[in-house]
């Protein structure tokens, strides 16, 4: 029995989503189209076989990638995403790609009230994928005995010999530019998730800036909401000037 050409395709589509990393990317269908030398139509009806068998999936900005469970965070309380991806059962990991003291950001100085920062950029796994890029600035007064060993193995949480109260955290969107998308291994242009948290230690002072980078299709975000008669809007919404 002849085979037909996008049956073939959707093989071979699964050979490389079983042998790829969750959430890997795959080429454009422009890209395959010109791999197997046929149309976009046929490409598609491959994608999508292979789709209906649970082994990639499609989301804009992104294109087709790898199936995966997305890293889900909870916002009820403060805490670090390496404990929650632990009672997840997955595989937490970092990588520092800088760590400088060094003048702060306009927007950093005005949370921080300072004029000299350690900032800290790194890579945030889980099992052995990227899933956030985080930049984090601490006082320097704070943070003079802190090391890039340090960083690398603790969160500041754990590193500050101060108590924390909480934070205030503002979840936006932006796109990925060449070298977020190159360390996030999405593409160009891909819509992230972005994150600013503002954590204050007991007396209300301001002592951390962060920033998150997350690929919107690896990541969701879980709040908690108690029931509220007086209201259905979503709590903490506010609009963008």
């Amino acid at each position: 029995m002849r085979s037909i050409r996008y049956q073939e395709i959707a093989e071979e589509l699964r050979e490389l989503a079983r042998s790829a990393n969750a959430g890997t990317v795959l080429p454009s269908e422009s890209e395959l189209s010109a791999q197997f030398s046929v149309s976009r139509v046929t490409i598609r009806r491959a994608l999508e076989i292979v789709r209906d068998d649970g082994l990639i999936a499609a989301r804009q900005g992104f294109g087709w990638f790898v199936a995966t469970e997305p890293v889900r965070q909870r916002l009820e309380r403060l805490g670090t995403i390496e404990a929650q991806l632990e009672s997840s059962g997955r595989h937490p990991g970092r990588r520092v790609i800088e760590f400088a003291f060094d003048a702060p950001p306009p927007h950093v100085r005005a949370a921080l009230r300072t004029d000299r920062v350690l900032r800290v950029k790194r890579l945030n796994l889980a099992d052995g994928e990227p899933f956030a890029l985080v930049s984090v600035w601490c006082p320097a007064e704070l943070a003079r005995k802190l090391s890039m060993e340090d960083v690398q193995q603790r969160p500041f949480s754990e590193l500050l010999d101060l108590e924390l109260r909480g934070a205030t955290q503002t979840i936006g969107a932006e796109s990925a530019e060449q070298s977020d998308a190159d360390l996030l291994a999405v593409p160009v242009g891909a819509p992230l998730l972005k994150c600013r948290r503002i954590t204050t230690d007991v007396d209300g002072r301001p002592v951390l800036v962060s920033e998150h980078l997350f690929p919107a299709h690896r990541t969701e975000f879980v709040v908690d909401l108690p029931f509220d008669e007086s209201s259905i809007n979503p709590k903490g919404l506010r609009l963008v000037e």
